[in-house]
């Protein structure tokens, strides 16, 4: 309120997500729909009327610690509260061959469908792992899907891989979060490669194409966690061109690589997950 702010309400989507916006507005998005939200946020948003995402995984509704259908029915039924579908089982997905991924997807489809008579238009990826199979399933039957690489969302972002910053027990104090709503997009015309599914080719080749006109792209700053420990990136530009390499193999199932630019006294960033194919 202080920094006069305004929450997105994502239904505005479907209308807006290709046009350029003028005003920077927060989109609040939770995952897993455990007790502790019902209890402690549900009635602050409610009070408050504060648009969000309520990300579900359906095998766990009515368990020990999660919420119910009739808590999720009643959350549901207010018109600034949204219902993502999170998978079934909140399973690795990379880790499933295809039949065994689509599957998960259809149970929780199926379950959503029976309970709330629809399918939720929105899917966030457990983990924030996916592979470019999953993503184009995925793309196939919603028409959103978020991701867990941090990042500010821009009209030259993809609608399958929509970057947020975490908000949690780790990450979760006043400072970073005031940090976080200040942050601009750093937006790009092309990240390669497409498949953030890492298996034999560990490390990856990474490299960002940026607009012609953007201004002080040399200033970027990166930082990645091969080997499992963060550390300073190593870059290099080709004109418009940013590739990032890797200083050895990630070891962790998953790789992140974060970047930041001072563009004039505006903190500018993305990030970008990779999933590591464990042996």
């Amino acid at each position: 309120k202080n920094s006069n702010y305004k929450f997105y309400d994502p239904k505005n989507l479907e209308n807006d997500f290709s046009i350029s916006k003028k005003e920077k507005k927060i989109l609040i998005t939770i995952d897993d729909a455990f007790t502790s939200f019902y209890e402690v946020a549900w009635p602050y948003l409610k009070k408050e009327k504060i648009s969000f995402i309520l990300f579900v995984s359906t095998e766990t509704i009515g368990k020990n610690g999660y919420m119910t259908w009739e808590q999720i029915k009643e959350v549901e039924q207010e018109s600034f509260a949204y219902i993502g579908n999170h998978s079934h089982s909140h399973n690795y997905l990379v880790d499933l061959n295809d039949n065994d991924f689509i599957d998960d997807i259809n149970i929780s489809s199926s379950f959503f469908n029976e309970n709330l008579g629809y399918n939720p238009i929105f899917f966030s990826y457990p983990f924030g792992e996916y592979s470019s199979a999953i993503k184009k399933y995925v793309s196939k039957n919603f028409n959103y899907a978020f991701g867990q690489h941090s990042g500010v969302i821009d009209i030259n972002k993809d609608r399958f891989e929509l970057p947020r910053f975490p908000i949690n027990e780790k990450y979760g104090d006043l400072n970073r979060f005031k940090f976080l709503i200040n942050l601009y997009p750093l937006q790009y015309k092309n990240l390669y490669p497409e498949e953030k599914y890492v298996t034999d080719n560990n490390p990856p080749k990474l490299y960002v194409e940026f607009f012609e006109e953007q201004k002080n792209i040399n200033n970027i700053n990166c930082f990645s966690d091969e080997g499992n420990e963060w550390g300073q990136s190593n870059i290099s530009f080709n004109q418009n061109k940013l590739d990032i390499n890797f200083r050895e193999k990630f070891t962790f199932r998953r790789g992140r690589v974060n970047c930041s630019l001072n563009d004039g006294g505006i903190w500018r960033w993305f990030g970008v997950q990779f999933s590591i194919k464990q042996n």
